[in-house]
């Protein structure tokens, strides 16, 4: 019987992660088809799985393509002109666009993953990312900006911390996010790390 339950277990352990990944692809995939599913079915008739996903990856490329003509450059100029004249509508753009600018600009900003001393009496770290290594312009010096990412949770908290507390770590930011996430249990595929004081 213990056998069979240690079986059942190693069975649960290798198909709930995959299961539970294509549970939430399918979902994102139907919520953003059904996006626009009611105007196509007007439009053709009958509703056709998956043409309201392709059609908006398609628009979303295209928007993509556009925006880096000068076409694009006077509508986005006359659109961010709009939003400065509104403090808190500004607010969560800038906040939002600077978001999606470090996870998938060109400019990425959790690419350095950082060990921090957060505590000397008992000695404790963090893993954190930089998002900002020079603060002069708060007028603060040996200083960075980490992002402390909780773990199971898209979510986390900024510290402004001296550089002497942080270690750069020699690992890709992709595996240390990972394991953050996961609370500690996702293996790091890359070997041992080396450290570097900054």
């Amino acid at each position: 019987m213990k056998r069979i339950l240690s079986y059942f277990l190693q069975g649960l352990l290798f198909l709930a992660p995959i299961g539970i990944t294509i549970y939430i692809i399918i979902q994102v995939l139907n919520f953003t088809d059904n996006l626009l599913q009611v105007y196509l079915e007007m439009i053709l008739g009958r509703r056709i799985p998956g043409l309201g996903l392709l059609i908006m990856l398609i628009l979303i490329t295209l928007l993509g393509y556009v925006g880096q003509t000068i076409i694009a450059r006077p509508f986005r100029l006359f659109f961010q002109r709009v939003i400065h004249r509104v403090p808190l509508i500004e607010l969560i753009y800038s906040a939002i666009n600077d978001f999606f600018s470090a996870v998938v600009g060109k400019e990425k900003k959790f690419n350095k993953p950082v060990l921090v001393k957060v505590s000397h009496n008992p000695e404790i770290e963090r893993l954190g990312f930089i998002t900002d290594d020079d603060l002069k312009i708060f007028g603060l010096k040996d200083k960075m900006a980490v992002l402390f990412p909780f773990s199971y949770t898209f979510s986390g908290e900024m510290l402004i911390i001296p550089t002497g507390e942080i270690t750069l770590l020699n690992l890709p930011a992709r595996e240390v996010m990972k394991f953050v996430f996961s609370g500690g249990v996702a293996e790091v595929n890359t070997g041992v790390s080396k450290r570097q004081n900054l």
